[in-house]
């Protein structure tokens, strides 16, 4: 068994890493002396050596990496990242502790979010006015399995070359693994590929939501008047959605992924909104494309972020791909190909709208400056266009705020159109 831990280390230790040999650079001086007591494994078998925080045990899932400097505690608690272990790029996570009001799943129950966390350097007491808890405490209390003092570079490095991979995370204070068992465990895990994680997700009834935006001083507040009403299809939605969508004075109804377009339209929305969530778009596809298509014939504006934008290119005859290391950032500059603005946006998606699949009543309106691929589309046939990274996450700070008005743009022009 080999480690990466912190410290001074040659270039070719995160090349072999990067390889997927099933090697990990050797032992790093002066970083700790006592034992391991947690694991990294790769299905590859490469096995990774750190110490545990947060929660005791093991988790399963897809490694990644997030390059975003903060808000750790937003993208631990996305739905979007149902099944993965997440590696931060950025050295230094926890500083800043944790709080009751930074929870960005629907559901306050831990469970719905990132499996594991991974970080480089040893989780310090935070020291922030807004923490009510440690970093530590928080993942325990959620359920979250964290890894410290490993080579975050050369990780990050194998997932950029190599792609993402499965692994098993595990934690014990008293430093004891079966090794065997979980390499065995990583490696018969399930591909990304296939799953439709929603339903573990969704809410499994009705929501009606009134928060708006988290104002310094003062907190979040409540929508007070609504002069539109939107429906939205939960497949993992953000709280910070919902809330810029009430702020913009709409009546938010949230609904199951499994309802149908029938009990959609019933409700007489003004929008129908489609949200982000964690899987494969193709496989949730399978029961949600048939109802997006029938509410698309509605003509109801139709606005989708994220896993919504995917689904949203699937129902218009496109298809999606996965891909190699997926986006994963507070600091991806995005195109808007119908205003020429470029954004700073935060991202979070390991499957991507094939544009080459788009057919010819669809325009392609965002496009990544990272790798050229597809970041939003518009129906010219219907009042329906989406995304594919996050507006509400503000990392520009407000650089995408203007999708959600124009999204209540379209539902006033249509509602004046129909009189």
């Amino acid at each position: 068994m080999v480690t990466l831990q912190e410290g001074n280390r040659r270039d070719d230790d995160a090349d072999r890493l990067a390889q997927g040999s099933g090697e990990a650079p050797g032992q790093a001086p002066g970083w700790r002396d006592e034992a391991a007591t947690a694991l990294l494994v790769l299905a590859d078998g490469t096995v990774l050596e750190g110490v545990g925080f947060g929660a005791a045990g093991e988790a399963t899932g897809e490694v990644c990496f997030n390059t975003a400097m903060s808000g750790y505690q937003e993208i631990l608690t996305d739905p979007s990242y149902l099944g993965q272990i997440v590696t931060f790029t950025f050295p230094h996570i926890g500083n800043v502790g944790a709080n009751d009001e930074d929870i960005e799943s629907l559901s306050l129950a831990a469970g719905n979010g990132a499996s594991g966390v991974i970080v480089h350097a040893r989780v310090t007491e935070p020291a922030n006015w807004r923490a009510t808890r440690s970093l530590d405490q928080w993942l325990k209390a959620r359920g979250i399995v964290g890894l410290s003092g490993i080579d975050t570079r050369a990780l990050a490095i194998r997932v950029r070359e190599k792609g993402m991979v499965n692994a098993v995370i595990a934690h014990d204070a008293q430093g004891r693994f079966d090794v065997e068992a979980l390499k065995a465990k990583a490696a018969g895990l399930p591909d990304m590929a296939g799953l439709d994680l929603v339903p573990a997700v969704t809410t499994a009834q009705r929501v009606d939501w009134d928060e708006t935006a988290w104002v310094l001083g003062e907190g979040y507040g409540r929508r007070a008047e609504a002069r539109r009403r939107v429906v939205a299809v939960d497949y993992g939605v953000k709280r910070n959605i919902l809330r810029l969508l009430a702020e913009r004075e709409c009546e938010v109804i949230v609904l199951p992924a499994t309802a149908t377009a029938a009990e959609v339209l019933a409700l007489a929305p003004d929008g129908i909104f489609l949200s982000n969530g964690p899987g494969d778009p193709a496989a949730t596809a399978e029961y949600a494309v048939p109802v997006i298509r029938e509410l698309l014939e509605s003509r109801v504006p139709l606005f989708g972020i994220c896993f919504g934008h995917q689904l949203l290119g699937l129902a218009a005859g496109g298809r999606t791909v996965k891909m190699t290391q997926g986006h994963h950032g507070a600091n991806h500059p995005v195109k808007d190909v119908t205003t020429g603005k470029v954004e700073i946006v935060s991202m979070n998606h390991g499957f991507a709208v094939d544009r080459e699949s788009l057919p010819d009543h669809v325009r392609e309106t965002h496009v990544s400056l990272f790798d050229g691929s597809n970041c939003g589309i518009a129906l010219t046939d219907r009042p329906a266009f989406s995304v594919q990274h996050h507006p509400e996450a503000s990392p520009g700070p407000q650089d995408s705020h203007y999708l959600f008005d124009r999204f209540v743009e379209i539902i006033d022009r249509e509602k004046a159109a129909r009189g």
